[in-house]
């Protein structure tokens, strides 16, 4: 009996393992919210204009944010029924509130170009971010991401296109290729559907 027990066992193991390992197939967006939270982002889905208000005031509070840096005058509508002070310029002891380029999905990282950060380092910003983007900036791959720079912007390329691939600012990264490019950010995403 006790074998025929065990044969059993080890073979719904088995079959266990088999779904465990298969791949699966998710939509573009499911994929990207998948990594991003993965690689530890705060993801906030809005339907509309007054949901991105309500979850930006959440985090403000919940965070005892009293002030916030933007450059970006096209956000500043999600802020002015809020009880916080903006500054208009970049400041690395704020937190910074921005919108970005492109997420990407393969790897849930985001975009950003001069237009967001003008010609300063992802570095040597402040680590607490919070990015307003909609689904239809999702796009599948990096490649995807510079198609999109490039067919949106024509001629008049921004520049200092950087990504924001890890939301955790006490990790290290021990790959080489990013030796001193540590661009981990405190990341709120504050994702509205508009497709």
């Amino acid at each position: 009996m006790k074998f025929l027990k065990k044969l059993f066992e080890s073979f719904e193991e088995k079959q266990q393992e088999k779904v465990k390992d298969e791949p699966v197939a998710l939509s573009l967006d499911d994929s990207f919210v998948h990594h991003f939270i993965k690689l530890g982002g705060k993801f906030l889905y809005c339907q509309n204009n007054k949901d991105v208000t309500k979850n930006l005031n959440h985090i403000l509070e919940e965070n005892d944010w009293g002030t916030i840096s933007t450059k970006n005058a096209d956000l500043k509508p999600f802020i002015s029924t809020l009880k916080v002070k903006i500054k208009d310029e970049f400041n690395n002891e704020l937190p910074f509130f921005t919108s970005c380029e492109f997420l990407i999905a393969e790897n849930g990282s985001l975009l950003f170009s001069s237009n967001q950060i003008e010609d300063k380092k992802l570095a040597t910003f402040s680590n607490n971010f919070i990015v307003f983007a909609t689904t239809s900036q999702i796009v599948k791959s990096k490649d995807e991401s510079l198609t999109g720079i490039k067919v949106k912007y024509g001629v008049d390329l921004p520049t200092n296109i950087s990504p924001i691939k890890n939301y955790n600012p006490n990790t290290t990264e021990d790959n080489f290729l990013n030796y001193g490019t540590n661009n981990s950010k405190n990341l709120y995403l504050l994702l509205l559907e508009n497709l």
